[in-house]
């Protein structure tokens, strides 16, 4: 029972610390590929705070009631992934805060909300097969959807699921909002939609939506951990080597209409998840 507390407490303080510093490093990471020296690391942190103490403005209660449910779902997937639960749970209870936050922008008579909500839909689309197919390799090669025994696997992972780790990097761009998936709203100026999906959400309340995104990073970037389970070392330099392609990325390529992005990612998501399912099987 302790143990359990302590692990739920851990999954509770890791969505905002390291989601916030996984943030702040991000914009530093970007500054310097721009060539500016950009904010302090803990900017986000202080960022969010200054939201907390603002005015709570929203359009709406269900708006409010949304952005409540989102960063709920969104820390209870990830104490379950502390807790080493079931990741096809885990993978749901995550779809849900994400239905959720789509509910709360179409509530909004906006139209830079409606636009965002609708492309945040298309994507949800796009990514969620693809993490299905992803948990489908760790069953065919573990026989376990439970974390506890993917983390007890002895051989790294990702020497058997090669494909479905680059399929997962699809996934991770899109949750990320990075370029060139940045459809529903992003964290830059380019975007025509103003903020998209968050247009209208403002003080706490986009402070709640923030730190569930935050939530929804450290959850990611966990399971990024499981292809390379058997070494610490070989942990860190997976996930600092994943995160760095991702920024590359967002700052070398310019954002796709949604057409693009469905197709593309399913037929080289899919494909690539076909390829490697069947390498598994016949071996």
């Amino acid at each position: 029972m302790t143990r359990t507390a302590i692990l739920i407490a851990c999954g509770l303080a890791a969505g905002p610390v390291l989601g916030g510093l996984v943030s702040g490093m991000d914009r530093i990471l970007t500054a310097r590929m721009q060539s500016r020296i950009g904010p302090p690391v803990l900017q986000p942190f202080y960022d969010v705070v200054k939201l907390l103490f603002k005015e709570p403005l929203v359009v709406n209660v269900w708006q409010a009631f949304c952005a409540y449910c989102y960063i709920a779902a969104a820390s209870i997937a990830l104490v379950l992934f502390f807790l080493q639960s079931d990741l096809l749970l885990i993978f749901f209870v995550q779809a849900v805060g994400a239905v959720f936050l789509v509910v709360g922008a179409l509530s909004s008579t906006s139209p830079y909300s409606q636009i965002g909500a609708h492309r945040e839909l298309l994507q949800i689309l796009s990514y969620e097969p693809l993490l299905v197919l992803v948990v489908v390799g760790f069953y065919l090669e573990t026989g376990s959807f439970k974390l506890s025994d993917i983390y007890a696997w002895q051989h790294p992972l990702l020497l058997k699921l090669p494909f479905l780790f680059i399929v997962l990097g699809y996934a991770l761009t899109i949750k990320l909002r990075k370029s060139p998936f940045d459809l529903s709203t992003c964290h830059h100026a380019h975007q025509e939609l103003v903020k998209g999906l968050l247009t209208d959400y403002s003080g706490p309340f986009l402070a709640l939506t923030e730190i569930g995104h935050w939530f929804e990073v450290v959850l990611l970037l966990g399971v990024c951990t499981l292809f390379w389970a058997t070494s610490w070392v070989g942990v860190v330099l997976l996930l600092a080597g994943t995160y760095f392609l991702e920024v590359l990325v967002d700052n070398i390529t310019s954002r796709m209409n949604w057409r693009w992005m469905l197709s593309y990612v399913w037929g080289v998501g899919l494909t690539l998840s076909l390829v490697n399912l069947i390498w598994l099987h016949q071996g």
